[in-house]
This record gives C-alpha cells, structure tokens and sequence, in this order.
C-alpha cells in the first residue's frame, strides 16, 4: 500500500519535473523574455498547491482508525525506538539537505551547461524511476525483509551519487544519475512501513510525526552550506559529501536495527 503511495507521488513529481521545460518552450515557440518565461511557472506552482488543498478537506475522519497516544503515554520501549530512528533519519536527511533537486539541476547546469529544456526531462526519467523503484521495494522487501533492503540499495545509490562528479561526459552522467534514481527510493515505502510496523497502532501518528519532522529539520538546515560549498569549494564536492554521509547512515541503520524486526517478518 505506502509503495502505491508513493507511486502516485512520483508520477506527480514527474509530470511536475516536465513541466520545468515550460519557460524554454515559452522563450523558443512563445517569443517569452528570459525572467518573464519562468514567471507563469510560480503561478503554476502556487494555483496546484492551492487546489491540494480541496482534496485535504475532504478527507474522512476515518483515515486514522486509532486515537493517536500522547508521548508520556507511550512504553518506554517504542520511546527508545522513536528516539533511535528520528537520530538516524535526520541524519540521513542532513545528508539529502546536500543534494535536493535545486542544486544537482544546478551542477547538471555548471558541468555540463545543460539548461532546463534537458533537465526537465532528466528529472522527469529519474521520477518514473523513483516510482517503478518503489514496486520494486515492496516486492524485494518481502524476500529478505525492510531493513536489509533499505540498507541494500540506498548503499549502491549512494556510490553512483558520489561518483558522479568525477564523470567527464554528459551522457555517462545522465546514465549514471538514472542508475542512481532506480535506487535511491526504495527505502522511502520500505522505511515507513517500518515505522508503522515497530510500533503499537495508537503511536502510529506520534511515531511518523516525530520521525518526519526531524527528517524536515535536518532537510533544512543543510542546503545552506552545501550552496557553500559549491560556491567556495567545488561544485562537485557537495554530492560527494551527502553521498558518504548517507552510507555512513546505512551503516548505523543496519547495526541499530537489524535484528529489530516487523511483527510480518516473525512468522
């Protein structure tokens, strides 16, 4: 079910990335400025948030079947499990803060000089890769379990990631990256549905709630100093260090929790 889930979210973040070469056909078909051809994009953007919000109102209160459990009244025992996985999650965020959309488009742009009429259609390949990726998840999960397969792809991503700046030629990087994203979210379903697997149904709600907003603090704070990074150091350099603090995140996952085991995984 969350492989769905996210199916449906990447087919979104898909169609979204392809639109990103909207201002290059604006500029070529429409005869648009350079700054006025982006500025129906923000439009775009904003008019979509605004219409999610429909679909959010109308959501029956039936989406959550058990009362959510305050922190004090949880066991100790999933309060140590929380406490664990939002350290390692955020870590693993801080990692992803190096790496967001917005700055690989901008590292396609400085090492190859590719504009957004590629890399709209770049982003959009590597989304459809995310979603397939996720079938993929559910049904490698079921083989040999959430935790080995988190660990055992988000790993080889995680290389292509750090390789990719030392690749000389704009088809191999494009190759390499599409590699990159048939991995890199096949721990997003499996990840969560470990969460909701190692708790008790009343701390789903606080479980995925603490553990998302570490990940969104952690997300957040680091595109700062990647952007320094890229400016003062190397354009490069910052995929390079995401991409080994998240196998070093990988590491800590698997010793933590291999043998933490979902109720499915038991029998």
């Amino acid at each position: 079910m969350l492989a769905w889930y996210n199916v449906v979210l990447d087919a979104g973040l898909a169609l979204g990335s392809l639109l990103g070469g909207l201002p290059a056909l604006l500029r070529n078909s429409f005869g648009f400025g350079g700054l006025a051809s982006y500025r129906p994009m923000f439009f775009l953007y904003a008019g979509v948030i605004a219409l999610s919000l429909l679909f959010y109102i109308r959501l029956s209160p039936q989406t959550e079947s058990h009362g959510p459990s305050p922190w004090h009244k949880i066991s100790p025992a999933t309060r140590r499990t929380i406490t664990r996985l939002s350290f390692l999650f955020g870590f693993d965020s801080l990692a992803g803060g190096f790496l967001p959309g917005s700055l690989v488009a901008y590292w396609f742009f400085k090492r190859f000089g590719v504009g957004e009429e590629l890399l709209g259609p770049l982003f959009f390949a590597g989304h459809v890769a995310n979603a397939f990726s996720h079938l993929g998840a559910a049904w490698l999960s079921r083989r040999i379990g959430l935790i080995r397969t988190m660990v055992f792809t988000h790993t080889p991503s995680s290389l292509c990631l750090i390789a990719l700046p030392f690749i000389p030629t704009l088809p191999v990087a494009i190759i390499l990256y599409l590699i990159r994203e048939c991995l890199v979210e096949m721990d997003l379903p499996t990840r969560q549905s470990y969460v909701m697997a190692v708790v008790q149904p009343g701390e789903r709600t606080l479980a995925s709630g603490i553990t998302n907003l570490t990940r969104l603090v952690a997300w957040a704070i680091a595109p700062g100093f990647a952007g320094f990074v890229m400016n003062s150091m190397a354009v490069g350099l910052p995929l390079v260090i995401g991409g080994s603090m998240k196998i070093l995140y990988d590491g800590l996952l698997f010793l933590s929790f291999h043998r933490l085991h979902p109720p499915e995984e038991q029998c």
